[in-house]
């Protein structure tokens, strides 16, 4: 059975770009609006990874990033953040919230997949 991605993103064209790369990883992909939803898919599906956009509406991914890693259902998995701002304080935010990767937007669709498919331990 795939390994179940939850992508959450709140530009479509994002959400599109990072449905194809990780479709050719052969994944299983649930998809998410905003931080609010990152959260409950994330508890209710418990995919084995998660790509989150920093800025969104309603929560934003640093947010929704601190909730998924203080419940205990959630803390395991690993969260790439996505964001077109590469600002030093975001990266360090997010890392220090436990952020598996921080990637700038645009990122090359074949480095998402590298990154997905090692932080998952697979083998390319």
């Amino acid at each position: 059975m795939p390994q179940k991605i939850l992508i959450v993103d709140d530009e479509a064209f994002i959400l599109r770009v990072t449905e194809l790369s990780l479709k050719k990883g052969g994944y299983q992909l649930i998809f998410g609006r905003n931080g609010v939803e990152a959260v409950q898919l994330a508890a209710s599906e418990l995919p084995a990874l998660i790509v989150m956009d920093v800025q969104m509406p309603e929560m934003d991914g640093l947010e929704a990033l601190r909730h998924l890693k203080q419940n205990p259902a959630t803390a395991g998995i690993p969260v790439i953040m996505l964001t077109a701002r590469g600002h030093v304080l975001t990266r360090q935010d997010a890392e220090g919230s436990g952020a598996a990767l921080f990637l700038t937007k645009p990122c090359s669709p074949m480095q998402l997949l590298k990154e997905v498919q090692r932080i998952l331990g697979e083998t390319t």
